[in-house]
């Protein structure tokens, strides 16, 4: 919780997840000035002026336009490697430490889903291997599929790149699966590509959202998290 710190002539700012901003109170020369400064309630004043202006600030720099200007142009670098499936470019995106992890569904299983550092990435194409990236929804099948086959279904099984919308930290698509990659992705700006349906006699069940997961390394920010998302059971 948000919290004033007063210490002799000293104001502090707390916020759990921000820093403290200490100002001292006795800055003013003129004796009436001084004598009206030491005067509690006019400290008061003072203090939630400033707290008002600071909460104006944060709330300010979570705006939609903000995240935009914060991401939109890595996310395009993102969604137009992955159209044209440049791993190359891809693997330059992708977190240095972290890697990027490729969820099947919503739900962000950080037991099972694969995660690749940068360099496998980058030798993906190549790579004719089989692997478990997951589970089918509704049957609980393993998802055993090459790399090739699992981008076909589930990377970039539509235009994502054209999509109808596009979210900022903002879920569009919700089926019944659990969507949990704000908990998993707590330090991330997540962009989400969605199509609302396809075929009206559907009529959206067929929708189909695309979510890229971003974190801040040295002001540069890196891709950690793929997410396809559909309509499950």
């Amino acid at each position: 919780p948000r919290g004033i710190i007063k210490r002799n002539d000293l104001i502090g700012f707390n916020w759990t997840t921000r820093p403290v901003i200490l100002i001292e109170m006795g800055f003013m020369s003129n004796p009436e000035e001084d004598k009206l400064l030491n005067d509690s309630a006019y400290q008061d004043k003072i203090v939630q002026g400033i707290v008002n202006g600071l909460n104006n600030y944060f709330d300010s720099i979570n705006t939609d336009e903000y995240i935009k200007s914060a991401i939109n142009a890595k996310a395009m670098e993102t969604v137009s490697a992955l159209k044209d499936k440049y791993l190359e470019k891809l693997s330059e995106l992708v977190h240095p430490e972290k890697g990027v992890r490729f969820s099947p569904y919503g739900y962000v299983d950080v037991e099972n889903d694969l995660v690749f550092s940068a360099p496998e990435v980058k030798g993906l194409d190549a790579d004719s291997t089989i692997r478990i990236w997951g589970s089918y929804d509704g049957t609980g099948d393993p998802i055993e599929l090459t790399f090739e086959d699992y981008y076909k279904k589930f990377i970039y099984d539509v235009d994502f790149a054209n999509a109808d919308q596009i979210g900022y930290n903002k879920i569009l698509g919700q089926g019944n699966t659990l969507i949990n990659s704000s908990e998993i992705y707590k330090d991330a700006i997540i962009i989400e590509y969605h199509f609302s349906g396809f075929d009206p006699q559907y009529e959206g069940m067929d929708w189909r959202s695309l979510r890229l997961a971003f974190e801040k390394v040295n002001d540069i920010w890196y891709l950690v998290g793929i997410i396809h998302d559909q309509w499950t059971i």
